[in-house]
């Protein structure tokens, strides 16, 4: 099953040429180079690629931070405050939800059309809550917020899991 049918009003884009570019060190990894650094306005270099170790929620600021750090450095700030609110979501998502750890993507098209990926290893699809209660639960809106905010977004079952994607472009 597709993400299609959980979610009908989902909308889909094609958004596969966003793969290259160098990739960051882990979130608790060593490494410490911005990304971008060698040439920002080099497309190759608009990408932030961070590995997330399972169950470490504490790596969702850094997440939020690196990203905000990343637009700036790209020129499209503007972009920084929903960006990191749909990507916490995503991230935290994985974190919680699948026990297993995740992988962060993302990459400013040349375009100016920011694409973040969240891929973790579980192959059970998101979906909404059906309890009746849920609009009082403290959690479960996460997905709502993305198909709300985002100019597109998606789920993609892989061989080894998901990657759940939003795209976000600037005005």
């Amino acid at each position: 099953m597709d993400g299609q049918s959980r979610f009908p009003r989902q909308r889909t884009s094609s958004g596969d040429a966003y793969r290259s570019g160098p990739v960051q060190a882990p979130v608790g990894g060593t490494g410490t180079a911005l990304p971008g650094a060698t040439a920002p306005g080099c497309a190759l270099h608009r990408r932030l690629h961070l590995t997330l170790d399972p169950a470490d929620l504490v790596a969702v600021g850094s997440v939020r931070h690196r990203l905000r750090t990343a637009l700036s450095h790209w020129g499209v700030p503007e972009l920084s405050d929903t960006a990191e609110l749909l990507s916490s979501e995503l991230v935290t998502n994985a974190l919680l939800h699948t026990g297993k750890g995740a992988v962060f993507d993302a990459v400013l098209g040349t375009d100016h059309r920011l694409r973040i990926e969240v891929q973790d290893g579980a192959t059970r699809l998101p979906g909404r809550r059906r309890d009746p209660d849920a609009e009082y639960a403290t959690s479960g809106r996460g997905l709502m917020l993305v198909e709300a905010l985002a100019d597109a977004w998606g789920v993609q079952l892989r061989g080894d899991g998901k990657v759940t994607w939003f795209e976000l472009a600037t005005s």
